[in-house]
């Protein structure tokens, strides 16, 4: 009798387990994905921005009012040009497609390549200090969350660069009379 009440139990925690181990792993499996997610939209908007930045440079070269705005350009298409080649590498080096200038990207630059010259200093130079402290923190955010190891550490090597380039948006910025204390969302709203 005894055995008669042990089989039923042991078929049960078989089955149990069995059942268990799935959806543990199916969970990992699921976590490991969003992780991976997350990496690849690092990379591919951390690539975008990387561009845009070379196209709005160049666009601050020919359109800035200013000899500030002309050489922040300036120093941003060198920067960027460089930041745009690391970061497809590392890209390349985690398996993920090259960057391309993604679609939001695309939207702020021919926003700004239709602007009126006048208009264009102190909106380009607070829409450089927005998009230099949300990529701040997207770089922080990977350098201490990222799953993959290369990007982790991409992340990581850039930012001091990055750092670096935000406080001269915001000095250049204050030079010219940009607001920076009202970010550049309202501009990002209308277009």
């Amino acid at each position: 009798m005894t055995i008669k009440l042990f089989a039923p139990a042991a078929v049960t925690g078989l089955l149990l387990s069995t059942i268990a181990v799935p959806v543990t792993a199916a969970a990992q499996t699921a976590a490991q994905h969003e992780a991976l997610a997350s990496d690849s939209a690092f990379i591919q908007t951390a690539g975008s921005l990387a561009l845009l930045q070379v196209k709005l440079g160049k666009l601050a070269q020919e359109q800035g009012s200013s000899e500030a705005v002309r050489d922040f350009g300036k120093r941003m298409v060198a920067d960027y040009t460089k930041a745009s080649e690391q970061l497809a590498a590392g890209a390349k080096q985690a398996a993920y497609p090259k960057p391309v200038l993604l679609r939001p990207h695309q939207k702020v630059f021919e926003r700004f390549n239709f602007m009126s010259k006048s208009d264009f200093d102190k909106k380009y130079m607070a829409e450089m200090v927005s998009q230099h402290d949300d990529a701040v923190r997207m770089f922080e955010h990977e350098a201490k969350d990222g799953r993959v190891q290369s990007l982790k550490q991409l992340a990581g090597g850039m930012l001091s660069d990055l750092q670096q380039r935000q406080g001269l948006a915001t000095q250049t910025a204050s030079s010219v009379g940009a607001d920076v204390t009202a970010s550049s969302s309202q501009d990002r709203k209308e277009s």
